[in-house]
């Protein structure tokens, strides 16, 4: 039996951070992985390989709609679907080797294979060969992340019925691909594809795409979608699924009831959220139990057990590769005696389409429900001296602030890099900053950036650019 300070069930997000963050602080630690590359889903089959595609198809779409010849680039692309598919795998490759290399540099142990909680202090690793090997460890942490959840009636089977891993890897470009589910997954693979030529059909049980986000932001991202050909069935739910060789018939009714109809497509992504991945880890060995979603309590990122930890996708919060971050680093902290925690109030969420959409904080609805008194600063993007001669004018910057104290509360942005400008105000917000502090800040100039200050600007109707 291996002895360490700290084992870590999961090599993605949170795993990995735990582990360098434990290497860093002089633990003896190890990362039970039974993928054969760490960075879970994020860095495998996710956030990483899905940005590359969104990229490289972005590119494409600008050389075949009109946007290159708009600006005296003429050119005739043509699509080259294998070498798009490995260039987005040989990034991944490079980013997983970096992973194996800090674990190196932090004298972090790989444990290959799937971890299973034998009792306190004690987990037991099974090898793709049916090896195994004991560990034991004062703390363990659990950072098993989630998989896609499954929609009864429709069974994935990669061939035709997609989840979010077979959408990344298709060998052609769908002639009608339907999007169940109007999240950040669905909307940005079914971006991919409908740049890359799909006609792109999106269902959603509920009467809104992006649920959780800020109601106006929604709309606007919504519209833009349908500018692109995006077509939305909201308020609609699919009941079952019929595969043959060439395509699949999907049986979608009113989610109030009502007549159903038959919608033809040969490719269908799933999408609609994703579950926590708890099962047959041997948590009844410590005497913990999930929840009904599968979730596990955590308390300051301690379960119930003794010396058993848990972050991530496995438990409370919303499900993002950063929040995974931060707790894993904060847990470690613990563990060594500091006082790591995370500011779950300002925790960035950021879909990538184009435009992307990017927040932090509560939404207008929440704050109204709440009965906070505020004020709104908005301005928009049509006023923004870059995007106007960048030609990507679409979108607005939100600033919602105490109507008494001026403090920023939240700010919900829809426009052209937006996620790179979101943490601006993420650490505006941890420092308490008021509307005003970044209207009397100053932005560069011509920058996409001056949007976040006149938007501060408008709290008071200060507003200065066209």
């Amino acid at each position: 039996m291996s002895t360490y300070d700290v084992v870590i069930l999961g090599g993605g997000p949170g795993g990995y951070n735990a582990a360098i963050r434990a290497g860093q602080l002089g633990l003896k630690a190890a990362c039970v992985e039974g993928r054969a590359t760490l960075g879970g889903t994020c860095l495998n089959v996710g956030c990483m390989p899905s940005k590359a595609l969104l990229h490289a198809s972005e590119l494409y779409d600008a050389a075949m709609g009109g946007e290159f010849a708009n600006l005296g680039i003429e050119v005739k692309p043509s699509l080259n679907l294998a070498q798009m598919m490995k260039q987005k795998d040989e990034s991944v490759t490079g980013l997983t080797k970096g992973i194996e290399f800090l674990f190196r540099k932090n004298k972090v142990d790989w444990i290959k294979g799937w971890g299973h909680i034998d009792g306190p202090g004690k987990v037991t690793v099974t090898d793709s060969a049916g090896g195994k090997t004991e560990l034991s460890a004062k703390d363990i942490i659990i950072a098993t992340g989630s998989e896609p959840t499954p929609l009864p009636g429709v069974d994935i089977d990669n061939q035709r019925i997609l989840d979010s891993t077979g959408a990344l890897s298709l060998k052609e470009v769908p002639k009608h691909l339907v999007v169940i589910g109007a999240g950040v997954i669905g909307l940005e693979l079914g971006s991919v594809w409908r740049r890359l030529g799909a006609q792109v059909t999106v269902v959603e049980f509920l009467d809104r795409i992006c649920p959780g986000v800020d109601v106006e932001a929604g709309k606007t991202l919504q519209r833009s979608l349908g500018k692109q050909g995006f077509s939305f069935k909201l308020g609609s739910k699919v009941t079952s699924a019929t595969t043959s060789a060439n395509g699949v018939q999907l049986r979608v009714e009113p989610a109030a009831g009502g007549e159903a109809e038959l919608i033809e497509a040969d490719y269908v992504l799933v999408a609609i959220g994703r579950r926590p991945y708890t099962q047959g880890l041997g948590l009844e060995n410590v005497g913990l139990a999930t929840d009904k979603r599968g979730m596990l309590e955590n308390k300051g990122h301690r379960t119930q057990a003794p010396g058993v930890w848990v972050i991530g996708d496995v438990t409370s919060g919303p499900m993002l590769a950063h929040k995974a971050e931060d707790e894993a680093m904060a847990c470690v902290e613990q563990i060594v005696g500091k006082a790591g925690e995370v500011n779950y109030e300002l925790i960035p969420s950021v879909i990538y389409t184009k435009p992307e959409l990017a927040s932090v904080g509560k939404t207008e609805e929440q704050l109204k429900a709440e009965g906070r008194a505020y004020k709104v600063g908005k301005f928009p993007f049509t006023a923004n001296s870059r995007a106007k001669i960048n030609h990507e004018t679409e979108g607005f910057a939100k600033v919602l602030a105490d109507e008494r104290t001026d403090e920023i509360l939240s700010v919900h942005l829809v426009g052209p890099s937006v996620s790179e400008m979101i943490g601006e105000y993420c650490v505006a917000m941890e420092f308490s900053a008021s509307a005003e502090d970044i209207a009397l800040t100053c932005h560069p100039h011509p920058t996409r950036s001056e949007a976040l200050r006149q938007a501060a600007m408008n709290v008071e109707g200060m507003a200065t650019q066209m």
